[in-house]
């Protein structure tokens, strides 16, 4: 500009031009089959993993002792502290970016090598070789002797997320490998954390609901800047002298032939709270569906209602030209289609409170051993006489069974 002013004068007229962008990429195609089929896989693998300790919690043996320590139920006091702890983190964020950004990427390579070993240990497993453990030895880890196909495996899966950490910025590829550990990262919490109830369900998704709406269009008339503290966070803060980007989300680069492109790669984002919190419902959903055996009408109805809330979200971001809160969307949708489904079939008394969770209790009628003794005990009894006589002994009524699961025969007394 500089340049065309000295040469042409000052009364030159210059315009910018600027190619018109698609309102809609093909990108957000990438994101909902990532997101549908993350909530869709972890919702299914979390319910069928989880039915099997109704089956188990009776033995005491360590399998079952095993699985109790690797499932946490959440309470609704967990859930006001994950609030509370969310919202914190939020702010912190928003005004020390510069310095908690890389804190919040050393734990998002562990927590996403955690996620990839426990999503492909379940293949290696079923690999014949490497059965055979270590030697004896007193390492940290090591010295229970783990198999040696257990450490190749733990050894990949560090590999794979450090080698993003340390490729983090390559705007040509490492997103592949941070969508790859984020889907691992999301369906490692989805199989781990367990909302009892539809009750928990309801009361986790309504308050995060608040939190994100909260934070998308309420913040901004709080700001200095008038921006998202959100979509600052989200995003990157435009005044961050580290230019990182927090990796707590799906992203994929526009796809189209702009020109723009050149300068620059502006990506699609997607939250992982935006898969998880709806991903736990849906695993709700999933083990309401096997113990009621509904045929999944449970799980598929709500995994339908939450792509047709991720569409709405894609609706609204196109139309709005801005960041969306994706839980406005989202909730009602997998929450009013749940709840529809439950007054539909007349269990919703079940389905809010998961009572289907717990085997009904076994009710033992009252016995009836009347019998005619033999002349002696050593002589077996031919013609026993009819049950009317005046011989015939009857049982006392049985004591109530005591207030255990599985009740336990005692033997009558007779009179």
């Amino acid at each position: 500009m500089l340049d065309i002013s000295k040469m042409f004068g000052e009364k030159r007229q210059v315009a910018m031009y600027a190619p018109n962008e698609p309102v809609v990429d093909y990108n957000m195609v990438l994101i909902f089959l990532m997101a549908v089929g993350t909530v869709a896989v972890g919702g299914y693998w979390a319910g069928s993993r989880d039915i099997k300790k109704r089956y188990m919690k009776h033995k005491r043996d360590d399998g079952a002792e095993k699985q109790d320590e690797e499932t946490v139920d959440v309470t609704p006091i967990m859930i006001c502290v994950f609030v509370v702890m969310c919202c914190s983190m939020l702010v912190l964020l928003y005004f020390f970016y510069d310095q908690l950004v890389y804190m919040t990427i050393a734990t998002f390579c562990l927590a996403s090598a955690v996620g990839l070993y426990s999503c492909l240990w379940p293949f290696v497993r079923r690999i014949p070789f490497g059965k055979c453990r270590i030697p004896e030895n007193n390492l940290p880890y090591c010295h229970k002797r783990p198999q040696v196909r257990m450490l190749i495996l733990s050894a990949f899966c560090i590999g794979v997320s450090v080698t993003w950490g340390v490729f983090r910025n390559e705007d040509q590829w490492a997103w592949i490998l941070q969508d790859a550990l984020g889907i691992a990262f999301c369906l490692y919490m989805l199989k781990t954390i367990r909302l009892p109830t539809f009750k928990a369900c309801t009361l986790m998704l309504v308050v995060l609901f608040v939190y994100d709406v909260f934070f998308v269009f309420i913040t901004p008339l709080l700001t200095e800047s008038g921006e998202s503290i959100m979509v600052e966070v989200a995003a990157g803060p435009s005044d961050s002298s580290t230019h990182e980007k927090l990796p707590m989300v799906l992203k994929v680069p526009r796809l189209n032939s702009s020109p723009l492109v050149l300068c620059d790669r502006p990506f699609s984002l997607l939250g992982f709270g935006d898969i998880l919190v709806p991903g736990l419902l849906v695993a709700y959903c999933h083990r309401f569906d096997i113990l009621m055996q509904t045929s999944r009408i449970y799980f598929l109805a709500c995994t339908i209602g939450y792509g047709i809330g991720l569409l709405i979200t894609f609706v609204a971001l196109a139309l709005m030209q801005m960041g969306q809160p994706a839980l406005l969307y989202l909730v009602p949708c997998t929450l009013l289609t749940s709840l529809a489904v439950a007054l539909w079939r007349k269990e919703l008394p079940l389905f809010w409170t998961g009572s289907g969770f717990v085997p009904p209790p076994i009710v033992m009628e009252q016995i009836n051993c009347t019998q005619t003794p033999g002349p002696s005990t050593d002589e077996p009894q031919s013609n026993p006489e009819p049950a009317d006589s005046e011989t015939t002994n009857q049982c006392e009524d049985p004591p109530p069974p005591a207030q255990e699961e599985v009740p336990h025969l005692t033997d009558a007394s007779t009179t």
